[in-house]
């Protein structure tokens, strides 16, 4: 049997782990042109678990992109729980050695350190620990460390697309960041786009062109309107309301021409009970108010990719006692919560599966400066640990 001070040590191997996933750069190549994507970091994840004893395998996602399985096989069988995180992160350009992780006033600083290196470690932490400890406990833990989650989540669904349905899940627990707190509930999206048309003409006779870029001001101004108005009625009591922002815009050709056309790129954040539904039925309402305010305008819009909201119902009983674990080791910090990101939640819980998102504490998402609380990373690691040995059913 493992001592306590083993044990411990095993748990504190997770700002280790996580330096040397900050020196592997996996920044998402659908992002940013020439990112490395997540096959190098996937393998050596692979070649480190095999090496501690724990099997692992490389799922194919997509051209050189790759998930990291990895299993975890107690003594007997018993219920079967899902480590879910992400491999990929967004860019490091205008970062200051993004790949040289520093810790520095208990904070491990470092692009994708606290999005979601992080919770990773402390993942594969818990994994070495239940590996060394089998025979005290019952069931199965899987670590699927996914592609792509920072664009459309292709990681996750490929694996549950693959996974076995003799084989399902009773839990699953996504560690991203959420400093500390239990999230039950995170706003989903959709990405749209708009293209309004006009007529190219030299820029001296009006009478022969029409500007498609004021005939995007249109669309603007309608959704302006649609964003005050959804940020001042908030419909849910954890993530308040839904939002939207215009995100790119592209158009016209030359400074002495009408441009014929315009393109806007834009996203709605959505709360329950918003759906994918919600955000068709805005923008076609906002393409017929336009055709009604100008008769000459003509557009066409577009849903790109939407993902729905998560929410989960804390009275599950897996999940308060996953709550009750978290909240025994680190009862001055761990309380019920959401977050308002997205995260692969949404998908693990249409899937069916009993679902949390839980992990460490830290700053910089998406920023030039980015970190994670060090002793948070251990401590993430032990509750993963103590729940699956000692609060699940056997």
């Amino acid at each position: 049997m493992l001592t306590v001070t083993s044990l411990q040590q095993t748990f504190n191997r997770s700002p280790e782990i996580l330096f040397e996933l900050v020196r592997i750069e996996s920044v998402n190549p659908t992002l940013v042109s020439g990112g490395a994507g997540e096959q190098a970091i996937a393998e050596f994840l692979s070649v480190f678990l095999r090496s501690e004893g724990i099997p692992s395998q490389l799922q194919a996602v997509a051209p050189g992109r790759f998930n990291l399985l990895a299993t975890v096989q107690g003594s007997s069988p018993g219920p079967r729980v899902l480590l879910n995180g992400h491999l990929d992160t967004v860019s490091i350009a205008g970062m200051k050695a993004p790949l040289e992780p520093v810790l520095k006033d208990g904070r491990v600083y470092g692009r994708g350190a606290q999005d979601m290196k992080g919770g990773l470690a402390a993942a594969v932490s818990a994994l070495l620990a239940l590996s060394r400890h089998r025979e005290d406990w019952k069931g199965e833990v899987v670590l699927a460390a996914v592609a792509d989650e920072e664009d459309l989540s292709l990681g996750t669904t490929c694996f549950l697309e693959h996974w076995p349905q003799d084989r399902p899940f009773d839990f699953a627990l996504v560690l991203e960041p959420t400093d500390l707190q239990v999230a039950t509930a995170h706003k989903g999206f959709a990405w749209v786009e708009v293209t309004t048309y006009g007529k190219a003409a030299h820029g001296s006779r009006p009478a022969d062109g029409v500007d498609a870029i004021r005939r995007m001001g249109l669309v603007l101004d309608h959704l302006d309107r649609l964003d005050r108005d959804l940020q001042s009625h908030p419909l849910h009591r954890l993530l308040g309301s839904g939002s939207l922002h215009a995100s790119l815009i592209r158009g016209g050709r030359q400074w002495s021409s009408y441009p014929d056309r315009c393109h806007l790129k834009y996203e709605r954040r959505t709360v329950p009970p918003e759906t994918r539904a919600t955000v068709e039925s805005e923008f076609g309402g906002i393409l017929r108010d336009c055709r009604q305010q100008d008769g000459s305008f003509r557009g066409e819009a577009s849903l790109v990719c939407a993902r729905e909201p998560f929410e989960a119902d804390p009275d599950q009983d897996v999940l308060q006692r996953f709550y009750s674990t978290a909240r025994s080791q680190r009862p001055r910090h761990v309380g019920w919560g959401s977050v308002s990101f997205w995260t692969d939640a949404a998908l693990l819980a249409g899937a069916s599966i009993p679902t949390l998102v839980f992990g460490p504490r830290g700053a910089g998402l998406h920023s030039l400066e980015e970190y994670v609380v060090a002793e948070d990373l251990g401590d993430c690691a032990e509750i993963i640990y103590r729940f699956v040995t000692q609060a699940l059913p056997n």
